[in-house]
């Protein structure tokens, strides 16, 4: 897969921005009454690795103006290493535009995590290329690879339209494009046929598409595997064969991924990754990792392939760190990864926690 040589822009994100409330020393919700507040997007939860390594990095996305949240937000990302753009909305009056509510449990042992999205009214809804402006980004800068997922493309009609576009105008102008499918079943709930073929556009653009097998299923009409259960080899050999009807349904992506999870308890599991790619099939078998919290173990595994392509490695390297540094955002309170730099990556690969000094 040939990156744009000539570009501006490591990576670039569209999202919806928001912030996430978790309780302190890992209580359930309903019970807390303190809160630890940080802002969050799945697709900046993946370019965070990338950004935290030092590559350019940018996020497309809109806030409520005037807004203390979106200040927040905005100093975050500021924090991260990421530019970001889009447009300043009027909040309207007290039942206007606002900023999503992610409120979720780390959970401990034997109770899970939960999970409770609020989204209504959120100002990322209306998001439009219109708000852009795409030649300057895609054509003057230059893009070497764009990373959506399917929480904002599912997010609304609007965003819906808006990352199909999006995906075209990269595609013209020589960006790779990676698309973590994230099928969520309210997201979907009476909107099945609109969204297939609003997925099924995109992932025919893509060069890199990651997600399970349910994703591949239920978003894209993948035939899933005969074989599968409760056995894990039986788990990757069924993904394996999963991928080759991926790759002929979807002849113009390179790299098709997936990572893996046993759940042991809230604070222990098992973590796994395949990646097919241009010299084949890559497999991490599952490993122990401890948990502080899961969510984002996805994003950061996706976020350090795309790490590892923007570097010229190979996929096995890909993979290897891919896997480490989704396992990186799960020793985290934050939902992403911030490596300090390659090495502490390749020791938690290497499974070398000893102190370094």
């Amino acid at each position: 897969m040939q990156l744009r040589e000539d570009a501006t822009w490591s990576l670039v994100v569209p999202t919806s921005m928001g912030v996430r409330m978790t309780p302190e020393d890992r209580q359930a919700v309903h019970t807390s009454r303190h809160f630890y507040v940080q802002a969050t997007s799945a697709e900046t939860n993946v370019a965070s690795v990338a950004s935290h390594l030092g590559l350019p990095t940018k996020v497309l996305t809109s806030f409520v103006e005037g807004s203390p949240i979106s200040a927040l937000i905005k100093a975050d990302l500021r924090a991260r290493g990421m530019a970001y753009e889009g447009r300043d909305v009027p909040q309207g009056d007290a039942w206007g535009h606002r900023h999503q509510f992610n409120i979720a449990d780390s959970g401990f042992g034997g109770r899970a995590p939960r999970v409770w999205n609020d989204r209504a009214g959120e100002v990322g809804l209306n998001l439009s290329i219109d708000d852009f402006d795409l030649d300057r980004l895609f054509v003057d800068e230059g893009v070497k690879i764009m990373h959506m997922s399917g929480l904002v493309a599912a997010l609304s009609p609007d965003t819906s339209k808006f990352c199909v576009e999006l995906a075209h105008k990269a595609k013209e102008n020589g960006t790779a494009i990676s698309f973590d499918l994230n099928y969520r079943a309210t997201f979907w709930k009476g909107r099945e046929d609109e969204l297939h073929a609003a997925f099924t556009e995109i992932a025919s653009l893509c060069d890199i598409l990651y997600g399970n097998e349910e994703d591949f299923q239920l978003c894209l009409g993948i035939t899933g595997p005969e074989a599968g259960g409760d056995d894990i080899d039986e788990e990757i050999e069924s993904f394996k064969t999963m991928i080759g009807r991926i790759s002929a349904a979807y002849p113009g992506a390179s790299y098709i991924g997936t990572s893996l999870r046993e759940v042991v308890s809230a604070n222990l599991h098992r973590w796994g990754m395949i990646l097919w790619g241009e010299d084949g099939f890559n497999v991490a078998p599952l490993r122990d990792i401890d948990v502080i919290d899961r969510i984002g173990g996805g994003d950061g595994s996706i976020g350090g392939v795309l790490y590892g392509l923007l570097k010229g490695w190979t996929t096995e390297q890909c993979m290897q760190f891919g896997w480490a540094t989704g396992a990186l955002a799960a020793t985290s309170l934050n939902d992403y990864g911030a490596p300090a730099d390659e090495a502490q990556v390749w020791s938690i690969w290497e499974g070398n926690a000893r102190v370094q000094r």
